[in-house]
């Protein structure tokens, strides 16, 4: 089965929003990512069948594929003698604040990973990422799925995953209160949290306490309320605020939704909330299909879905729900090893190596022509032909701005009102403009 989404989701808008430019304007965008502007100038790697050997670091946040990655790992190294491969992985909160100084000194991550946006912007300006463009396995990627991982006119990194950063659904729960129906506007999506509520069971289980993992919901909160899919580019820039009344409504819908969060929400990390989708205690999961593998390692037996709000009324609805490409991979320019990592990423980037990926960890990938075997992989590749919009959170190249664009949801959960939330998140937005 091929993995990429249909053409009709990966437009030229589309595109746009997946380089991160926002209103940079199309030209641009036709040849460079984000962070092409004050880009350092990226070296050529090493070409891919080179003689490759040495001990290599492979850096990345994703403690969940250890086991997956350590199997690669070792089919690597068993055709590639001279090669050792080290996983360094760190939380994902810790990898966004301080992967960057650690890799710049290349004694971690000759091949590594970035999130897309914020990080791969200060990445590339750095010049850490070597030039991949010319590597022979950069065709075995669906093209539509790696812009993200361009800059400068140079193919810097490979995407590896594509998620879809929205709730998870226990579908046993779901469909006996919706009947098999999904909510298409806001007010079914109110009526089918009641539902779940009278049921006995926490409707939606948010980490409000663990900013990374919150700010998953707000992607598909603001996919159809915002005037244009650039919305969180143009508040960085600017041209929207804070105050505006589309972001107003989407505090207010948070507010609605406060009642079907389970307590004290705002203070809850994310390893308590799979606890409780895993245990079947709440109909879903407001982070993403990431979650799904360390859902299953916690004893979930029923069948999983995906399901986004839908905050406008159906025929005003762009968007079904939302994804992600990222976990992008790159070779350090540091790297005293780059053949070596070179062949590292050339292993990945063969189907039937991505497939075991795949299949090992619940999450789809970039790479073309990967066989899904996986059963849960298998349920949420109907949403890989949906109407989805890129996460927009990941338009944010100022950190400090999305913290407090996405705190302003959780201050209103926590019962400040959305037009005193707005206020303070603008004034961070308008603080961190005139820096």
């Amino acid at each position: 089965m091929n993995n990429p989404l249909q053409a009709q989701h990966l437009s030229r808008r589309t595109a746009l929003q997946l380089l991160g430019a926002g209103s940079l304007g199309a030209a641009l965008a036709a040849c460079a990512g984000p962070g092409s502007t004050g880009a350092a100038a990226a070296k050529t790697a090493a070409p891919a069948g080179g003689k490759a050997s040495g001990a290599i670091s492979f850096a990345h946040w994703r403690a969940e594929d250890k086991e997956v990655f350590a199997k690669l790992i070792s089919t690597f190294q068993s055709k590639n003698s001279g090669v050792t491969v080290r996983q360094d992985i760190s939380p994902s909160n810790d990898y966004q604040s301080s992967a960057l100084q650690r890799i710049r000194g290349g004694s971690v991550g000759d091949v590594f990973t970035a999130f897309r946006g914020a990080q791969f912007v200060d990445m590339a300006k750095v010049g850490v990422y070597t030039d991949l463009a010319n590597q022979p396995f950069a065709s075995k990627y669906d093209p539509t799925l790696i812009a993200a991982g361009q800059s400068g006119g140079k193919q810097l990194g490979f995407p590896y995953q594509v998620v879809f950063n929205m709730p998870v659904t226990n579908q046993d729960l779901v469909s006996k209160a919706d009947g098999g129906k999904s909510p298409a506007d806001w007010d079914a999506f109110l009526a089918l949290c009641e539902k779940l509520k009278s049921q006995g069971v926490v409707p939606i289980a948010w980490p409000g306490g663990d900013p990374g993992n919150a700010g998953q919901l707000f992607n598909a909160m603001v996919m159809n309320n915002a005037p244009s899919d650039d919305m969180c580019a143009k508040i960085e820039s600017g041209e929207y605020k804070c105050t505006d009344d589309w972001f107003l409504t989407t505090l207010k819908q948070y507010q609605q939704l406060k009642p079907y969060f389970q307590p004290n929400a705002t203070g809850t990390a994310v390893e308590p909330c799979q606890q409780i989708f895993a245990s079947g205690k709440a109909a879903m999961l407001a982070t993403g299909s990431y979650h799904v593998a360390a859902v299953r390692g916690l004893g979930a037996k029923f069948a999983m879905d995906l399901l986004a709000p839908i905050t406008t009324s159906a025929d005003k609805a762009k968007y079904e729900g939302i994804y992600n490409a990222t976990f992008i991979l790159g070779v350090n320019t540091a790297s005293k090893h780059q053949a070596a990592a070179v062949a590292w990423l050339d292993f990945l980037s063969d189907p039937q190596n991505a497939g075991v990926y795949a299949n090992g960890t619940s999450q789809h990938v970039t790479v073309k022509d990967v066989d899904y075997t996986n059963p849960d992989l298998k349920a949420l590749s109907p949403w890989l032909k949906k109407k989805t919009l890129l996460a927009p959170r990941f338009q944010f190249n100022n950190l400090d701005i999305r913290s407090a664009v996405e705190g302003a949801c959780v201050a209103v959960v926590g019962g400040k009102s959305p037009e005193a939330a707005a206020a303070n998140a603008q004034r961070v937005v308008d603080q961190q403009r005139k820096q």
